[in-house]
């Protein structure tokens, strides 16, 4: 079975749902953080690296796997010493998450596993119900007012949910931003808000606004944030809500 390192928040959580104990040589210094990662505490198990090429071509792995996001500079240099690279894209749709598990599961020798767990997740992802035409709004409006539009995987888990995005209505594509004053005019049902910093923070104070105090207001969670199974967690946390919704007198 080849040996691995993981360089990335969200390969690490693929590494650790695919892989045999023995294989991992070491996981990305995010993958013991409960607030980026949602297999924190199954991570602390195993060692963390640095990302940097001198320390991971002394643990001498069979395969290193990075995300999309890692340096480009790091990775080459990991292939100009011989070792073995598999990028992973980042995931912009929850029909993207079972190809990913069974790459992961090429990659570990681990086919067999890696099938099992994508096929569970498609039946999964075909039981949910298509969202109704009257669905109600909901606006991320996240730090900055930082917002996630159409090819996210934030759009799907909302959508699937069975909500409709502010952001595509507003016709943005990827990330992009919203502003406090275009929240208010379109009055959504629904904030999708970060999860509280706990301190000080500029870039969070739109979010406190007192035109925002009537909103309901869902924290996204790490679930949030990779390609994997426990993504239908952050699906179940969007539909709670909007049950939620549903059940209010006004509606």
């Amino acid at each position: 079975m080849p040996r691995v390192v993981s360089v990335n928040v969200c390969t690490d959580q693929l590494v650790l749902l695919l892989a045999e104990p023995e294989q991992i040589v070491s996981l990305s210094p995010l993958s013991v953080d409960p607030r980026t990662s949602v297999m924190a505490q199954e991570a602390v198990n195993y060692s963390t690296n640095n990302a940097q090429s001198e320390t991971i071509a002394m643990q001498n792995p069979d395969v290193v796997v990075a995300g999309a996001f890692n340096d480009p500079a790091f990775l080459r240099m990991l292939e100009s010493i011989s070792i073995k690279v598999e990028t992973f894209p980042i995931t912009s749709a929850l029909s993207d998450i079972p190809d990913e598990i069974r790459k992961m599961g090429q990659v570990l020798n681990q086919s067999d596993k890696a099938e099992a767990i994508a096929a569970q997740f498609e039946t999964d992802l075909a039981r949910l119900p298509p969202p109704a035409e009257d669905a109600p709004l909901a606006a991320f409006f996240l730090p900055n007012g930082f917002s996630l539009g159409a090819g996210t995987l934030s759009h799907d888990i909302l959508v699937a949910g069975g909500a409709r995005n502010l952001s595509v209505e507003l016709g943005i594509q990827g990330n992009g931003t919203v502003s406090l004053e275009q929240v208010i005019l379109h009055q959504p049902d629904l904030l999708i808000g970060a999860q509280p910093f706990g301190g000080f923070s500029q870039s969070e104070e739109m979010a406190t606004h007192p035109a925002l105090a009537a909103f309901p207001v869902l924290h996204s969670s790490v679930a949030w944030v990779c390609g994997v199974p426990s993504v239908l967690d952050a699906v179940s946390q969007v539909s709670e809500k909007v049950d939620a919704l549903d059940a209010l007198p006004d509606n």
